[in-house]
């Protein structure tokens, strides 16, 4: 096994499905190719030190990162069984680690805070109970900020780029189509919709015949692709890739599909940068 002072840990953008669903073994909703693509993502990865996780389902004023040694859970979702509301991932804080962020954050002049008392939502550990159930690696979670400017996320991802090189595995969580409507009352061409949007944002994101910089200010003017607002009315599920992409741009901005497959009855797509 390779030093992990050698290792230069990849960036993941994933979905993480419709609300506790994933951890409830619900047919349907997805799950049937989403579950088992989460519970085999540990064995394509090296194991990281400790994941920085940047999930849909946190917004703040200023980029905040969670600084607890033992982080509460947050069971941020209604209107599902009791099971939903008993779940625990009883995962470690690393205080150490947000100080460090929070330092290499404010260094670019982005404003940010710790949150000794702030938990982790469900983009958080649905996603990572199924990817590592022993909850044995530390987690902090970032905010996204207020405003949810996509230049404002691509930059705050840029000022996390050297955690890469401390096997820090950056993860963003989130839907690349997230429109709350359509899961629920599809339509005829949401599939077809739905598709061309996830064509020009995979292409956006893996076409290595674009530029860095063309692939930032594509990502940055995001909402003028095809059908982008049709698959994102507000885009809090899209901007977590923004982030992986500002992380990654300097040294791998090119990244690779790996997922790509109906959800809900519509195309969604999970990336990796390595």
């Amino acid at each position: 096994m390779k030093n992990s002072s050698a290792i230069i840990a990849p960036i993941i953008y994933l979905p993480h499905g419709a609300g506790p669903l994933p951890l409830l073994g619900s047919a349907g909703y997805g799950n049937e190719r989403l579950v088992p693509f989460l519970e085999n993502l540990s064995t394509t990865i090296h194991q990281p030190a400790a994941i920085l996780i940047i999930s849909a389902h946190w917004e703040a004023t200023q980029a905040s990162l969670t600084s607890a040694n033992q982080p509460k859970m947050i069971h941020d979702y209604s209107g599902f069984p009791q099971e939903a509301y008993d779940l625990q991932y009883p995962v470690s804080g690393h205080p150490t680690l947000a100080q460090e962020i929070h330092t290499l954050i404010k260094k670019t002049g982005i404003a940010v805070e710790l949150e000794q008392n702030r938990g982790l939502d469900h983009g958080v550990y649905v996603p990572l109970k199924l990817i590592y159930p022993k909850a044995h690696i530390p987690c902090i979670q970032l905010s996204l900020i207020n405003g949810l400017d996509p230049a404002e996320h691509i930059a705050l991802g840029k000022a996390l780029a050297d955690l890469r090189k401390k096997n820090v595995l950056i993860i963003g969580s989130g839907m690349s189509f997230h429109n709350l409507s359509v899961f629920f009352r599809p339509e005829k061409d949401s599939y077809q919709k739905s598709s061309t949007f996830d064509q020009w944002l995979t292409d956006t994101c893996t076409n290595d015949s674009i530029s860095a910089l063309e692939k930032e200010q594509r990502l940055i003017s995001w909402s003028k692709a095809p059908c982008a607002q049709y698959c994102h009315p507000r885009e809090e599920h899209l901007l977590p890739l923004h982030v992986c992409f500002g992380a990654a741009s300097k040294d791998t901005p090119n990244a690779k599909v790996i997922f790509n497959d109906e959800f809900m009855g519509v195309k969604i797509t999970g990336l990796i940068w390595t």
